[in-house]
């Protein structure tokens, strides 16, 4: 019943013009609000997703690291106990440092990961070459695959007419006590096997050899190892083998997911995303204004059916609830075009990718956009709370309106 009032108070016609155009205005205002507010969440999750599917091209589903300290030991029967917990696939160990990669007079700064045979089966880093052959090596002639910014800037080249690049690695020792500087270090030499390609960040940052060849020249022991990368079966509960694995190995490791592992970059993302939300959320805010206006000229237009109403016995609460629906009718309409809007917006881009990015070093050079049913809800339930504050008060002056018939 009090929707049919505030429809026919809605699209009735007014004495002034201006309660209209306030009306419609307040309207337009929430659509454009509400439309901008999909299209930002969707974009957002159009990158997340995007970023989501380059990261976990190198970043495992579960990461194993010492609590204190770069290195751990982690024995072969902890290894098996590991591998038999359910829900893993597989488990790679590893041993990472920082080095100095030389190729002459050529040379980068790399964070040199040693990984064993399972490697392949745990990282998607296999499936990103570019160039050559995921091939490690062994302990005595290893082999080094690196990415595509390393491989500029040391010159590494790959052509069958050619032997392939011979590079220097200098490492770090570990446990050395001696005051000589060059018995802290070891030098070793990697034949280039591959290149890869994933994002910037890790294209010119990592190169991947053989882990008997780094643990040797880092004096490492048989089962000491930096970190251990772990597979999860399809289907798996992240949140559930990461305490099950956790509680298995005791206070000494920290297990990480994948997100855990570069929480900055998904913090940051967050931040970014609900910052923009929150900033089109004041444009609301700004049509609640409208909205008010709108409805305390229509409380004072109707003041005549109010005393109507009142001396047919209608109760304080029973007109506050009419204007009230009326507040919601127009969040509601403005609402509901907002979201048409944005939905045949989203759709066009992702059928015809209409809107470009600016620039060619991105891996895409459109807005990838992805539809959430949840950002529908949250969008829908901003635009009707702000619609309830804001008509609250008419709402509650045409329930004080003293009865006058005239």
């Amino acid at each position: 019943m009090y929707l049919v009032f505030a429809w026919r108070y809605f699209k009735g016609k007014k004495s002034a013009n201006a309660i209209n155009i306030i009306s419609w205005v307040t309207t337009g205002v929430i659509a454009f609000a509400t439309c901008c507010q999909i299209l930002v969440l969707s974009v957002f999750n159009g990158f997340e997703d995007l970023v989501k599917s380059l990261y976990s091209s190198f970043y495992p589903d579960l990461k194993i690291v010492p609590a204190k300290g770069k290195t751990f030991v982690l024995t072969a029967e902890q290894l098996s106990q590991i591998k038999q917990q359910p829900g893993i696939l597989n488990a790679s160990l590893i041993a990472e440092e920082k080095a100095m990669l030389k190729n002459e007079d050529a040379q980068a700064v790399v964070s040199i990961k040693g990984v064993d045979d399972n490697f392949p089966k745990v990282s998607g880093v296999p499936y990103k070459l570019t160039d050559g052959k995921f091939i490690t090596g062994t302990t005595n002639n290893p082999q080094v695959i690196v990415g595509m910014g390393i491989q500029n800037a040391t010159g590494i080249t790959f052509n069958d007419a050619f032997a392939p690049t011979e590079l220097t690695v200098i490492l770090p020792k570990k446990n050395v006590t001696s005051n000589d500087p060059l018995q802290s270090i070891s030098e070793g030499n990697v034949t280039a096997s591959g290149v890869f390609a994933i994002q910037q960040e890790f294209d010119n940052k990592y190169a991947i050899t053989n882990i008997g060849f780094i643990k040797q020249q880092m004096g490492l022991a048989d089962d000491e190892f930096t970190s251990a990368e772990i597979k999860l079966k399809y289907g798996s509960s992240i949140k559930e083998s990461q305490d099950l694995l956790q509680k298995m190995l005791g206070k000494n490791y920290v297990v990480q997911t994948k997100y855990q592992q570069n929480s900055n970059l998904y913090s940051t993302m967050q931040l970014e995303k609900w910052a923009f939300y929150a900033v089109l959320t004041l444009i609301l805010i700004i049509a609640a204004f409208n909205m008010v206006s709108a409805l305390t000229m229509l409380v004072m237009e109707k003041k005549q059916d109010i005393a109507i109403l009142q001396s047919m016995g209608s109760t304080g609460l029973q007109i506050r609830k009419i204007f009230l629906s009326e507040g919601f009718l127009l969040a509601g309409i403005g609402a509901a075009i907002g979201i048409l809007m944005a939905v045949i917006i989203c759709l066009l881009q992702l059928k015809f990718k209409w809107i470009k990015l600016q620039g060619g070093s991105f891996l895409i050079d459109y807005f990838p956009v992805k539809l959430i049913a949840t950002d529908f809800l949250l969008v829908a339930g901003t635009s009707m709370a702000i619609a309830l504050f804001a008509s609250w008060f008419p709402a509650y002056k045409a329930a004080k309106q003293p009865l006058e018939l005239r």
